[in-house]
């Protein structure tokens, strides 16, 4: 498509001397920042859903054709709102450069727009393999048939709109969460590159998965994902706060927006181990 065209164009022409590209002077892609992205994303994704579980499940807002949107497939059969919703979010984005970032992963690649201004020059970490892996339609089964399902009431509020905006949000935090683990398995690979190496000419993704998992970590993860979503899912007013806060530590029931071991569950059952298979299938390519 020319979209495509126009992307590749600009990436090939990333020269010094080309007045219509910009270079990333930040260091936010370099490996020792990749932890304390991950952990300011986990508070991204814990907001989204207590934003999201405020709705009903309102399944209409999934079902392609329940809801005439303009959106069409091309055999001719409409398309769900959350899908119409997000191809939206993605063409104004597309348009100022946000998926020619490698942290940056659109669910409709192949709709992009064109850019309306230049693209801008990374100093990207990753090995070229990382470009072609993308598993946002796993993401979006997942959320859908799973997240969505365990985090909201069922029943039917008809807040489409509401509900479908805090579905954008959502998923997008979470395919970037999911396909940081890229970012993560580089980082992996370059502590002990001997080890990965033997195992990636092997092609062994069991060995691997089995490298990259560390129980203590996880289990340090979920934790305190639990404890964010046990934070930031109270009511709290002026007059309450010391109150609120002495009742955390003495097991005092206090009513939350969101479950918080539901979104530590969700964490553990369904996120991490969707960011480890990333980290596995970038490591298998690692050497090509």
């Amino acid at each position: 498509s020319p979209s495509l065209l126009l992307r590749g164009a600009s990436a090939a022409s990333t020269g010094p001397g080309d007045p219509s590209i910009s270079r990333d002077e930040s260091d936010r892609l370099s490996l020792d920042n990749i932890r304390a992205s991950l952990i300011r994303q986990e508070d991204s994704i814990i907001f989204g859903l207590i934003e999201r579980a405020q709705y009903l499940l309102n399944a209409p807002v999934y079902q392609p054709g329940k809801i005439d949107v303009p959106c069409f497939h091309p055999d001719g059969t409409r398309a769900s709102m959350l899908e119409f919703m997000l191809r939206e979010s993605e063409q104004l984005g597309g348009k100022i450069r946000r998926y020619t970032s490698p942290d940056e992963h659109a669910f409709y690649p192949e709709s992009l727009p064109l850019l309306v201004i230049g693209a801008m020059q990374y100093e990207n970490p990753l090995a070229p393999a990382a470009d072609g892996i993308n598993i946002n339609d796993r993401i979006m089964e997942m959320y859908v048939n799973d997240i969505l399902p365990a985090l909201c009431q069922a029943g039917d509020d008809f807040n489409y709109g509401s509900a479908g905006l805090a579905d954008v949000n959502c998923l997008q935090t979470i395919s970037k969460r999911i396909h940081y683990g890229k970012f993560v398995a580089e980082s992996k690979f370059q502590a002990r590159p001997e080890e990965f190496t033997e195992l990636i000419k092997k092609q062994d993704a069991e060995g691997l998965m089995s490298l990259l998992t560390y129980k203590a970590v996880e289990d340090r993860v979920v934790r305190r994902v639990t404890n964010k979503a046990a934070t930031y899912g109270q009511d709290i007013s002026d007059g309450d706060v010391p109150d609120q806060v002495a009742a955390l530590g003495e097991g005092v029931d206090i009513e939350y927006k969101v479950a918080p071991e539901r979104v530590g569950e969700l964490y553990y059952k369904w996120i991490m181990p969707m960011t480890k298979d990333v980290q596995v299938e970038y490591l298998l390519r690692r050497l090509d």
